[in-house]
């Protein structure tokens, strides 16, 4: 009798461990929170039809190396990931937008639910003439990024916040901010709609 329970507890935690590797990426890492990005609008019930984004908004995980490497076209505020494809649809440019004045400092705030060694954080905005109603790619982008915060493979606290200056930009636009990490081949993609 004393086998059969020790195999039996042994079975249940082989399949504990198997459910908790098989879950494991769905913990989340991390989302902009300031200016609030897509996946947030979704997670906290602002943007309703978001599929399964909205019960992980810290999820947007995806190849590194933005923009040279990293999610294809038109994958990018999903950080190429087809389950969070909502987050790609432009809703007819409709995604609520966080007002914002160009040229000005803004805090940028990162809500962090798994902490990672981090190599920087990138924020690109979007072109002038830019179309709202079509989903975001690398063309759209100015080609450099307005701000670059380095992180040295530091691993970053729960909130993490930093300040840059705004470009001088007017109306609609999307700003992505890119989380890259130091020690996995991944970074955290989250695309925030502004109006300047």
């Amino acid at each position: 009798m004393r086998r059969k329970i020790t195999s039996l507890l042994l079975g249940l935690g082989v399949v504990g461990g198997t459910l908790l590797a098989a879950t494991g990426s769905a913990q989340g890492h991390g989302y902009t929170d300031s200016p609030v990005s897509r996946q947030q609008l979704c997670g906290n019930g602002t943007v309703r039809g978001c599929g399964q984004i909205q019960w992980e908004p810290p999820s947007v995980e995806g190849p590194k190396g933005f923009p040279a490497r990293g999610p294809v076209d038109g994958t990018i505020c999903a950080g190429g990931n087809g389950r969070f494809s909502e987050l790609d649809d432009p809703r007819g440019g409709n995604w609520p937008a966080t007002a914002l004045t160009a040229g000005r400092n803004h805090t940028f705030v990162w809500r962090i639910t798994a902490r990672h060694a981090t190599t920087d954080f990138r924020y690109y905005v979007t072109k002038d003439g830019w179309d709202p109603t079509k989903p975001l790619t690398r063309a759209d982008l100015d080609p450099q990024p307005f701000l670059t915060v380095p992180f040295g493979g530091q691993r970053p606290g729960s909130t993490v916040t930093h300040t840059g200056v705004l470009p001088q930009k007017s109306g609609r636009h999307l700003i992505l901010g890119v989380w890259s990490v130091a020690d996995t081949g991944n970074a955290f993609y989250a695309c925030s709609d502004v109006k300047f």
